[in-house]
């Protein structure tokens, strides 16, 4: 039971840790000379970055995505949290039933997220307040892990929900 533990926990961690190095770095769109995330623009040859601000014609789309990444951290780390709560004070036999709400609605936010910029990916990038042509690029890493960390907060959010307390 305690390498079982153990496990839960050090999955759990991997899936915050998933969910704060996709929403912090900045590699959601990254080109030959720059590299975008939901918060700013950087090119790589100066070292510059460029706020995202209201300038840009799919502003709504990006504070959508930085809303939902920044839910879905809060949520996974709410989950853990609740989770050792749980552990010391449920029943013997009971299901980690609070834990596991809390870590779907993690999964359901940075799905929303990760599918809106999918979705809308043309158009950000298509914006006439870069100083540079940043629709010449491609997914970057951030944008993966956010999708990664979607399977890990899903599969931890069954995880919880069959899951019973044990002595």
């Amino acid at each position: 039971m305690l390498i079982l533990l153990a496990f839960i926990i050090v999955f759990h961690i991997t899936s915050a840790a998933l969910l704060f190095i996709s929403t912090i770095d900045n590699a959601w769109w990254v080109g030959d000379n720059f590299s975008a995330d939901v918060w700013r623009v950087c090119i790589t040859n100066t070292s510059t970055c460029m706020a995202i601000t209201d300038e840009f014609n799919e502003y709504q789309s990006i504070q959508a995505v930085q809303a939902a990444m920044i839910l879905s951290t809060i949520f996974c780390c709410v989950a853990f949290l609740v989770f050792i709560l749980q552990l010391f004070r449920l029943k013997q036999g009971e299901r980690f039933v609070l834990t596991s709400v809390i870590q779907l609605l993690s999964c359901l936010c940075v799905m929303i997220a990760a599918s809106i910029y999918t979705d809308r990916h043309e158009e950000l990038h298509q914006s006439h307040g870069y100083v540079m042509e940043v629709s010449k690029g491609q997914y970057g890493y951030s944008f993966v892990l956010a999708w990664i960390a979607f399977a890990f907060t899903l599969i931890s959010g069954v995880m919880y929900l069959v899951l019973r307390k044990r002595k």
